[in-house]
């Protein structure tokens, strides 16, 4: 059993916060998630090294022709032309990063056995693998393909982007693509799999009408040997298009400010901070239960931010000075109740920002954001009897 806490509890509603009541709860202290497949922040990568596609009457390449129009990429064969660009794209730091089962290094060697030997092998199976191409010039940009699993109607898409094509909705473009041509060949159920860590895939996904399902724990393999939970996107072939509605929108302009005070999305350049604050001792002793994580927790946690809101299961960002952007500290909504449309909220300033009312001027910002660009109509916190300093700031 989980050592108990004397918290007094406040709720807001629409205007302000509430004490309730004391209360007495079994905390749980927050701890960071993890996923596969992946991209940059704004347009996702690889999938598999080599993601095949498997379509149900397709005999070899005759199911794509001179290519698939992809609003704005094409969707083609391989050829022997785009082992260079294949090669160069492979070795991006951040293709590695999420297909793991790459070679290290890629070489033009492993390049040219994708082209001439794995892409014919799935298309003779009845799978295949496209490639993503530019429509003007048929510059290689990326690659997107589809694994029939299990031998029924299903199968996992993936998919990666080449760093000269990043930030232009390739992914997305190619995923939504690829998604329709296998509903249209025979596939009932399509699953994309991608670490916690990679949310630019995960937006694809929401892009591209999937629904994000679960977590399986253990479903990948790292480049280390060791195994990686994976984010389960599915989507059924009845399913509508996309994109898939979200619980917790992203920030107008990704940051919310009073000219004071900005408000900013976790990620992981704010590790070390994060880790620097949640060790102060005062901190601390406020966590249910009262210890300081471990490195590896916070570096998690940062890492999986942005999944967890994506998954509309909360929001963490960072107090920030508005005039010098220095870290001020955390606050973090805990979207408890969506049914209901109850929320939790909690927050720690760093040592030299207290006092400042920089905490009251996060949680009315947060507040402000929750009521009028979210489902939520509830807002509760906790604090213990004796912290009259946060006390004050939700009242």
């Amino acid at each position: 059993m989980r050592p108990a806490r004397v918290t007094v509890a406040h709720v807001r509603t629409a205007d302000t916060f509430h004490a309730l009541s004391v209360e007495l709860r079994w905390g749980r202290t927050p701890v960071p998630g993890r996923i596969l497949r992946m991209e940059p922040t704004e347009d996702p990568g690889p999938a598999d090294g080599g993601p095949g596609v498997r379509a149900g009457a397709v005999d070899g390449a005759a199911g794509i022709g001179a290519g698939i129009p992809a609003g704005s990429v094409t969707l083609r064969e391989f050829g022997p032309g785009d082992v260079a660009n294949l090669t160069v794209a492979c070795n991006d730091p951040l293709v590695r990063r999420f297909l793991p089962a790459l070679p290290s290094p890629y070489t033009t060697a492993d390049a040219k056995r994708f082209v001439t030997g794995y892409v014919g092998e799935q298309w003779a199976a009845g799978g295949g693998v496209f490639a993503v191409a530019d429509p003007d010039d048929g510059r290689l940009l990326g690659s997107v393909g589809i694994i029939r699993q299990h031998r029924i109607s299903a199968g996992e898409i993936g998919y990666w982007v080449a760093p000269w094509a990043r930030g232009r909705g390739v992914a997305t473009d190619a995923v939504r693509a690829a998604t329709a041509w296998a509903f249209g060949h025979g596939y009932a159920r399509l699953e994309l799999r991608a670490e916690p860590a990679n949310g630019a895939s995960q937006r694809v996904a929401l892009a591209a009408g999937y629904v994000r399902e679960g977590v399986q724990r253990g479903g990948g393999g790292g480049r280390d040997g060791g195994r990686l939970d994976l984010v389960v996107w599915g989507r059924l072939a009845g399913d509508p298009a996309g994109p898939t509605p979200r619980l917790l929108p992203d920030l107008p302009g990704g940051e919310l400010s009073d000219g004071v005070v900005t408000l900013r999305p976790v990620g992981t350049a704010d590790i070390d901070d994060t880790y620097r604050l949640q060790q102060c001792p005062e901190v601390v002793a406020a966590r249910v239960p009262a210890t300081a994580p471990a490195r590896r927790q916070v570096d998690r946690w940062c890492a999986h931010a942005e999944a967890n809101w994506l998954a509309g299961a909360g929001a963490a960002l960072t107090i920030r000075d508005a005039v010098t952007d220095t870290f001020a500290g955390l606050i973090d909504l805990n979207y408890q109740e969506p049914p209901t449309g109850q929320a939790m909220i909690g927050y720690s300033l760093d040592r030299p920002w207290r006092g400042r009312g920089y905490a009251h001027r996060a949680v009315r910002l947060l507040a402000g954001w929750a009521f009028d660009r979210t489902g939520i109509a509830r807002l509760i916190a906790g604090t213990a009897p004796d912290n009259e300093a946060s006390q004050r700031v939700l009242t």
